[in-house]
C-alpha cells in the first residue's frame, strides 16, 4: 500500500471532565466542571496553543437515564451547556481551531437551525461545523410534543430534507451580494439573493436566510451515523464523518465503504475525512498508562456500567442478570442507534461478561480506547492512517486535564517526529484545516459554464 503524503488531522472531543464513565470521580477532577464557563474556555486555548484542528460539542436534548433508579449516579454527564451557546462563547476566545457542534434534525426547524450555524460562521470568521444527528435518545420525543419516537428510518427521511432545505438557505445570498454603494443607495445586489422555495413532505421554507454566506462559504457538513441509512447520509452529505471503531479491519471496511458511495455518487472521496474516535491512556511508559486506565476503570460502580450498557443497546432492562453472565441472546433490534448496539453485539461475541461488555466501553463509550505508552500508541495511530482506516482522528480524552495534558505532552511530540501532524495552522477556515475545498455558489458555477460554453 502506498504511504500517505499528507497529514492526519486532529479534533478534540470536549466533554466535562472527561469521556471515561468515571472520569468526575477521579481525584484529579473538577467534577462540576460541566457547568463552568472557565473549564471550556481554558480547554478550547489550549487546544488551539497546541495546533488541534477541531474542537468538538456533542449534545442531547434530554437527561439521559432520568427515570433509572440509578440516575443519580449516572447523570454527569448530561448536565452540561447547550452547544451553540457554548460555541458562541468558543469562537470569541479563539482564533483558529475548528468549532463544530452538534444539533438534531428531529427537534429542530431548518430555519432558525439554518441561521444559527451561519451566524456562528461568520461570528467566528469561518471555523464552525454542524454535526447532524437525528437523535437516537428516545426519551428526547417526550420534550417535544410526547408523541414518541419516530422511527429510525423516518428520521433518516426527515433528516436527508432537513440537510437539503438547510443546504439551499445557506445559498440565499451569492459571495459578493453586499454591494455597499452609498453614492446610488444601494445595499444589496437583489440579482444575487435566491429564494429556498422549498415544499417538501417535513417543511415549507420560502427563504432567504437573513445572513449572508460567510468566509469560508457555508459551515462543515459533518456525521456520525454508521447504520446503513447513516452511511447512505454521511455518503451524499458529509464533508467529516465521526466513527466509532474497535479495530483496524473494521474501519477500513467502513472507510472504503463510505468513500466508495460517495464516489459512485459522483463526489471526490478525498473530500470526505473520516475521523474515527480514540480514548488514550498514556504515561512514560505502558505499565504507568496500564496503570492509569486501571485506576479508573476500578472506579466504575457496576450500577452504572449495566445503566451504560443498556443504554448503548437502546435500552434494554439488564437488571437482575448476572454480572459474570453472558449478555442475553435474545437482544431486541432498536430504534435508537443501532450501529452502536451492532457493535455491542459484536463485542459479546468474543465471550465477554456484561462486567467485561461495560469495562470494556466504560473508556468511550464503544469507540477505540489505547492504552501504551508514547511510542506504542503513535504506532497504532500511524497504522490506522496509513492502512487508510482514519484521516485523523476525533481525540477523547479519557478526564480533563490529566487525559488532554498527557496527549499534548507526550503524543503530540511523536505524532510530529514522525511528521504526522504539522506544527501549526496553515488557514483560518475549518475547511481550510480540514483540507476542504471552499464551495462555489451554485448560481455562479452556472454562469460560470454558460460563459465557457
Amino acid at each position: 500500500m502506498t504511504r500517505r503524503t499528507d497529514q492526519l488531522k486532529l479534533g478534540l472531543f470536549l466533554r466535562a471532565t472527561g469521556h471515561h464513565l468515571a472520569a468526575w470521580r477521579d481525584v484529579g477532577a473538577q467534577a462540576d466542571a460541566g457547568v463552568r464557563i472557565e473549564h471550556y474556555i481554558g480547554l478550547a486555548q489550549q487546544a488551539e496553543a497546541a495546533g488541534f484542528d477541531t474542537l468538538f460539542l456533542a449534545d442531547s436534548v434530554s437527561v439521559r437515564g432520568i427515570d433509572s433508579s440509578t440516575f443519580d449516579r449516572v447523570i454527569a454527564p448530561s448536565l452540561t451547556f447547550e452547544p451553540l451557546t457554548l460555541l458562541a462563547t468558543l469562537a470569541a476566545v479563539t482564533s483558529r481551531i475548528g468549532l463544530i457542534a452538534t444539533a438534531s434534525t428531529s427537534y429542530s426547524e431548518p430555519y432558525n437551525l439554518a441561521r444559527q450555524f451561519a451566524s456562528l460562521d461568520h461570528i467566528s470568521g469561518g471555523r464552525v461545523g454542524w454535526n447532524l444527528v437525528t437523535s437516537s435518545d428516545p426519551q428526547a420525543a417526550d420534550n417535544f410534543g410526547g408523541a414518541g419516537q419516530a422511527a429510525h428510518a423516518d428520521r433518516y427521511q426527515r433528516a436527508r430534507e432537513f440537510h437539503t432545505v438547510v443546504d439551499k438557505l445557506w445559498d440565499s445570498w451569492e459571495d459578493d451580494a453586499l454591494v455597499l454603494d452609498r453614492a446610488n443607495g444601494i445595499f444589496i445586489d437583489r440579482n444575487k439573493r435566491h429564494f429556498t422555495d422549498h415544499h417538501g413532505e417535513h417543511f415549507a421554507v420560502r427563504g432567504p436566510l437573513n445572513v449572508l454566506r460567510s468566509p469560508q462559504g457555508k459551515p462543515v457538513l459533518v456525521q456520525a451515523g454508521a447504520s446503513e441509512d447513516g452511511r447512505a447520509l454521511a455518503a451524499a452529505t458529509a464533508e467529516a464523518i465521526f466513527a466509532a471503531h474497535q479495530n483496524l479491519a473494521d474501519a477500513q471496511a467502513f472507510y472504503q465503504d463510505i468513500k466508495g458511495r460517495a464516489q459512485a455518487l459522483g463526489r471526490n472521496p478525498e473530500y470526505i475525512k473520516v475521523l474515527p474516535g480514540v480514548s488514550i491512556f498514556t504515561a512514560a511508559t505502558s505499565a504507568q498508562a496500564h496503570a492509569k486506565h486501571q485506576r479508573l476503570q476500578d472506579l466504575v460502580h457496576p450500577e452504572v456500567g449495566l445503566s451504560l450498557l443498556s443504554s448503548l443497546l437502546g435500552g434494554v432492562d439488564l437488571s437482575g442478570l448476572p454480572l459474570d453472565g453472558p449478555l442475553p441472546a435474545d437482544v431486541p433490534a432498536t430504534n435508537a442507534s443501532k450501529s452502536r448496539q451492532q457493535l455491542i453485539l459484536q463485542l459479546a461475541e468474543e465471550g465477554l461478561s456484561l462486567r467485561e461488555l461495560y469495562l470494556r466501553l466504560a473508556g468511550a463509550r464503544g469507540h477505540w480506547t489505547l492504552v501504551g505508552s508514547p511510542t506504542e500508541v503513535v504506532d497504532q495511530l500511524e497504522a490506522w492512517f496509513q492502512g487508510r482506516g482514519a484521516d485523523g482522528f476525533n481525540i477523547l480524552p479519557p478526564t480533563y486535564p490529566e487525559g488532554l495534558d498527557d496527549f499534548i505532552q507526550l503524543i503530540l511530540p511523536e505524532l510530529r517526529r514522525r511528521g504526522l501532524v504539522g506544527t501549526g495552522y496553515v488557514g483560518k477556515t475549518l475547511r481550510e484545516h480540514l483540507g476542504l475545498p471552499y464551495p462555489q455558489h451554485p448560481a455562479a458555477r452556472q454562469r460560470q459554464l454558460r460563459a465557457s460554453a
